[in-house]
Parts: structure tokens; sequence; C-alpha cells
């Protein structure tokens, strides 16, 4: 169990100044960095964002579907939304279409467990479903980033996945799937070598684990 000094640090959003700093070195290390106020401006922005007609996978996260972004995505009918086509497929006969699907889509639209003020990404993930997308399958890639989930540095991130976003993520898959999730894979993206393609929206407010 953590402490409650752990758990407020890993869920009071980060002060503006740390927000600044975070967007630099994000900036700096090749992302594009938008700070905006809060999730409504997120899912207008993740709209402008993603063209019409896109293929774009969203991977599971709770701030897209606190945000609403999730339910735009994948049931607005205005993108060709990997999701519900993989949920409806066989997994057993239909393995490596799904494994297709998910790898290469036009846009793929996440969250992250930790952003550090030095400018790395923390990607945690049971199934690593989603991690070759946002690792460079996607042509585009976006996170959509609550402000308590800056920390210092990649020690820290390590810290807020195992302790504060794991139980939060464990209780959810046992309510939602019959069991616990797990750290089995974990993505950290340092930089980003294509302009343009990595975009975080990153959030004055928090949301989601």
């Amino acid at each position: 169990m953590t402490s409650t000094t752990t758990d407020l640090s890993f869920t009071a959003p980060a002060s503006p100044d740390r927000l600044e700093r975070t967007a630099a070195a994000l900036s700096a290390h090749g992302f594009t960095v938008e700070i905006i106020d809060d999730a409504s401006a997120a899912r207008a922005r993740v709209a402008e964002l993603v063209p019409r007609g896109a293929t774009v996978f969203t991977g599971a996260s709770e701030t897209l579907r606190l945000s609403g972004i999730e339910a735009d995505l994948n049931a607005g009918g205005l993108y060709a939304a990997v999701r519900p086509v993989v949920l409806a497929m066989d997994r057993r006969t239909e393995a490596d279409a799904i494994r297709r699907l998910l790898a290469s889509p036009d846009v793929a639209v996440g969250s992250v467990a930790a952003v550090t003020e030095t400018g790395a990404l923390v990607i945690a993930s049971a199934s690593g479903s989603q991690l070759p997308a946002y690792a460079g399958g996607a042509a585009q890639a976006i996170w959509v980033v609550g402000a308590q989930k800056v920390v210092p540095d990649l020690a820290t991130a390590l810290r807020r996945v195992e302790e504060h976003a794991l139980p939060l993520e464990s209780a959810r898959a046992q309510h939602a799937y019959g069991q616990p999730s797990a750290v089995n894979r974990l993505l950290i993206l340092n930089a980003e070598w294509i302009p343009g393609r990595g975009t975080v929206l990153l959030l004055r407010e928090a949301i989601g684990f």
C-alpha cells in the first residue's frame, strides 16, 4: 500500500510551471505539445486533429472514456474505428488480422501512465495491443494526458505505474473482464523523430488514472 503523501503526489494536478517545463522538454524531444484547459477542450482538439474517415485505433483509457473522446472516435460514424471491428472478431481464428489492424492505423489515440518533466512518455500495458501503433506503427499518434500524470523523472514515473496506475487499472479490469491487470509490457517514448507525428495534449486538470 502507498502512503497518503504518495497518493497525493500522483493525483494532484501539476503546477503551471511544471506543465510548462514538461511541455518544453517534450517539444525539445520532437513531440508536438499543446497545454489545454480541460477534457472538454481536449475532446474538441482531438476532433480537429483526426481527419474524417481516417482509420483510428483508441487504446483502452479512462481518460478517453471520461472525456467522451472514446465515444466520439468509435461510435460517432465519422471515422473507420478499429476497436469495434477488433472486438467483433474471433481471437482464435482471426488473430493475424487483429494484429495487423491494431499495429498500423492512420491514427492512434490514447493516454499514458506518466509523463516526465525531462520529456518522456511512459505507457504500461497488460496485452501490449496498443504499443506497436504508439511506438511507430500509426502514421499519427495523439496522447491526452491529465496534469496529475506529470512526474519529475523516469524513476518516479515507474513508481507511479506500479503504485498508483496499476492498482486502479486492476480494479477496473477485474470488474470489466473478471481478472486483474498487470504491467506485462512497458513502453518508454524518449523522443519522436518524425516531425508532427506525435502530439501530446497536456491538460491543466486531472483526469484518468
